[in-house]
């Protein structure tokens, strides 16, 4: 009894000691860890950090976005759950290397879909048919008429998908990472 009374008694002043050595060097937030070093508040360390994307190829620095690229989001209301409610429906943006792989896709589409464009050829056939000469998959490009003069199509470019439109005024074409909770690069449906 005696021998595991002082096993006992032994082991409470390590787990003591254990615990002080642990908490040693730690700093809270907002402390000054000494003089001359500024405090950083509880916001700044909690903080995830923003993907920054630089100039790509052919792409001034006035143009290249200083925060990710995507559709803004409109300031909720109080009890307002629409954008919580809609958030695996907006696209995820593309940053770094494929950012620039996407900006370089979207050249090549408008560039082989505005001869299209120009002669009136408005058949997601035709439209199809070219977006497969710069090396799509067939199974992965889907087009579709959009009124009497326009198209719209999707590629499944993976890991990027791209999507546009053509009409008589301009062709459109976005780039973007697909979308959250949901393979494919088609829109979701229904909602959670």
């Amino acid at each position: 009894m005696v021998k595991a009374r002082a096993v006992r008694f032994g082991i409470l002043p390590m787990a003591v000691l254990g615990t002080l050595v642990a908490g040693c060097g730690t700093q809270r937030a907002g402390e000054s860890a000494g003089p001359g070093t500024p405090s950083r508040s509880a916001s700044a360390v909690a903080a995830p950090s923003t993907p920054v994307d630089l100039p790509c190829p052919g792409e001034s620095p006035t143009h290249a976005p200083s925060k990710p690229a995507g559709p803004s989001k409109p300031a909720a209301q109080p009890g307002d759950h629409y954008a919580e409610n809609h958030g695996f429906m907006v696209p995820i943006p593309l940053h770094g290397r494929q950012r620039c792989d996407g900006l370089a896709a979207v050249t090549r589409i408008r560039h082989v879909l505005e001869p299209l464009r120009k002669r009136g050829d408005f058949d997601p056939a035709s439209t199809r048919s070219a977006l497969t000469h710069l090396g799509y998959a067939t199974a992965k490009v889907q087009s579709y008429q959009d009124g009497p003069t326009g198209v719209g199509y999707l590629i499944d470019a993976s890991p990027m998908c791209l999507e546009g439109t053509m009409s008589s005024r301009t062709t459109e074409a976005d780039a973007f990472g697909g979308y959250p909770d949901h393979s494919g690069c088609d829109q979701p449906r229904g909602g959670h």
